[in-house]
């Protein structure tokens, strides 16, 4: 099968659930046509089979015509040859929809995630985009899936009411009335059901959101004995998820009910009529046998109809979900000016706080608030809007990929992804090769540039202790301690190489003896590249060129971190010292 095209941006996808919906069937329609019309033909031709019966019990069977019986029973064999080869193919054009919306939806939203970047978890929470990757886009793909045989349902329905009217309009009349009939008391329960489904969905978000927080603090929720306090939390979330799911439960039960009792009755009431008609002599035998067949199609067709209709309500909620990721839009504008090699080695200023960060150096910032860390990375690297200058220029007049091509910002929650270890911490590296050129040398300049960042990281204990090295599979990190995962977060970064390198306490969970080696090693490492480190380690504050001390916001000191030293206020933020007045 053909790769799914990328969707366009430009069309209609961020309206309203309903458009969004059509929008993903008129980027398959031609799919999406001929599943609906296999899905036709099939349910007419398996229509039509107690027709071609009854007429070969009237005019093969009563009459005694052997002829006319083996011609009826062709008939037979020819609609259901006819209704096998049109369901095979209604079902593979139906996978196609399947797929494809689910994977086009997949593609808008990874799409959507890449470009709000680091804004993603500030706009949303990770549990909603948990819940749109896991369970709004499957039931996106099974809607699409279900319209071949709920479209053939609703016109096979159509076709055969107005056959039976033409045989007995009593009994049709019967059908038609009934049908409708059937088919209102299970919308009316559907609309119920949407309600109900809505609710739970979002119960459903708010456990996942509670869970990954969970998850991402399960260390510290052990080290303050707080397993307790989240466990009863959560216990109290999901038990709210349980009673939406149980009063979903409640009326899935009705609308399960109805689609067999409502159908029941009306076959019931179809076949009584028609014996009374056989027995009155209004009606032959195959008539009646005709119509039996009819009523236990019909019935079959309804629910056909409702189980679609249940899947458009199930994705309908689900699509309203990925429309309001995708109306989503970045804060950060991006301009179109030329971040070229000079304006590069140009000094990183912050306007806000007077920090500034010569090329080529490695500096230092110490911070009296935490806080200051996060917000000053943030504007360096021009993840906030900010009036940070690069050689002179606002970084908001380049490009914003550009920016982040050339400033990387690694804070202390940087994550590994799953896959392979060495594509986690070099994803351009021997796997890319090289354009016509020599495999082998890329090969090794690339092995040697990650064996040297292990070694600027003091990581290569961790590569070590792995069963496979490098090539072990890992799930996010999640087997690393936390001081293995800063060393390998550092030993991707410096593989970026990027012309300024940012880097927010990225050894506080190492012990002493190895931050001093990675002390030691990054200056060297990043020799010519600008690197900053917010820190209050004194064993990285003394290894840098540069050391700035930044209170309340603002640039107060600058200089060595021998001779910031003599500054009592340099002297509370690293060595914790207390002055009492």
């Amino acid at each position: 099968m053909r790769p799914f095209p990328e969707p366009d941006p430009g069309e209609p996808a961020l309206g309203s659930p309903g458009r969004y919906l059509l929008w993903l069937a008129a980027a398959h329609r031609a799919s999406a046509v001929l599943a609906v019309g296999y899905g036709v033909l099939c349910t007419l031709a398996q229509a039509f089979v107690p027709a071609a019966i009854g007429r070969g019990v009237d005019r093969g069977l009563i009459a005694g015509d052997r002829g006319a019986l083996v011609a009826w029973c062709a008939v037979v064999l020819g609609l259901g040859v006819t209704q096998a080869v049109a369901g095979t193919l209604r079902d593979r054009c139906s996978v196609t929809n399947r797929f494809g919306a689910s994977y086009r939806t997949m593609q808008l939203v990874t799409r959507k995630a890449a470009q709000l970047g680091a804004e993603l978890p500030r706009r949303v929470s990770a549990g909603t985009v948990v819940s749109v990757g896991a369970t709004d886009i499957t039931r996106i793909g099974a809607a699409l899936e279900s319209t071949a045989r709920g479209g053939g349902a609703v016109v096979s329905i159509a076709v055969i009411a107005g056959v039976m009217l033409t045989v007995s309009w009593q009994l049709g009349l019967v059908a038609l009335v009934g049908v409708p009939l059937s088919a209102a008391a299970i919308a009316a329960l559907m609309r119920l059901l949407h309600a109900r489904q809505h609710g739970l969905r979002k119960e459903q978000g708010a456990l996942a959101d509670l869970a990954v927080d969970i998850v991402d603090g399960l260390r510290v929720l052990r080290g303050i004995g707080g397993e307790r306090v989240f466990a009863d939390r959560y216990r109290e979330r999901s038990q709210r998820v349980r009673h939406e799911g149980v009063r979903v439960a409640g009326v899935e039960s009705s609308v399960a009910a109805g689609r067999l009792l409502l159908p029941g009755l009306l076959v019931t009431v179809i076949v009584w009529l028609g014996a009374h008609f056989v027995g009155t002599g209004r009606m032959s035998p195959g008539a009646l046998v005709a119509f039996y067949g009819y009523a236990v199609f019909l019935a079959e067709q309804l629910r056909r109809a409702t189980s679609m209709v249940d899947q458009l309500t199930r994705a309908f909620v689900a699509a309203r979900m990925v429309t309001d990721l995708l109306a989503m839009e970045p804060g950060l504008g991006s301009g179109d000016r030329d971040l070229d090699a000079e304006g590069a080695r140009g000094p990183l200023r912050d306007p806000g706080s007077g920090l500034e960060i010569p090329p080529g150096r490695f500096v230092a910032v110490a911070c009296a608030r935490p806080d200051d860390m996060l917000l000053l990375a943030d504007r360096l690297g021009r993840y906030v809007d900010s009036p940070a200058t690069l050689g002179g220029t606002p970084l908001a007049e380049f490009p914003l990929a550009e920016v982040r091509r050339r400033i990387l910002v690694v804070d202390h929650d940087a994550r590994l992804f799953s896959g392979g270890l060495a594509a986690q911490l070099d994803p351009h590296g021997p796997a890319g090769g090289g354009a016509g050129g020599d495999m082998n040398g890329s090969a090794h300049g690339a092995a040697d540039r990650l064996r040297r960042a292990l070694d600027t990281a003091s990581a290569h204990d961790v590569v070590e202790a792995l069963p496979e090295g490098l090539d072990q599979e890992i799930t996010g990190g999640r087997e690393f301690s936390g001081g293995q995962r800063q060393r390998l977060n550092l030993v991707r970064a410096l593989l970026a190489d990027p012309d300024t390198l940012v880097l927010v306490e990225p050894t506080s969970a190492l012990d002493a003896h190895t931050e001093a080696r990675v002390a030691e090693r990054l200056g060297a490492h990043r020799h010519g590249r600008s690197t900053v480190v917010f820190t209050t380690s004194p064993i990285l504050l003394d290894r840098a060129d540069h050391v700035v001390l930044v209170e309340g916001g603002t640039v107060v000191a600058e200089g060595r971190h021998g001779e910031l030293l003599a500054d009592a206020r340099y002297r509370a933020v690293v060595t914790r010292e207390v002055t009492v007045a």
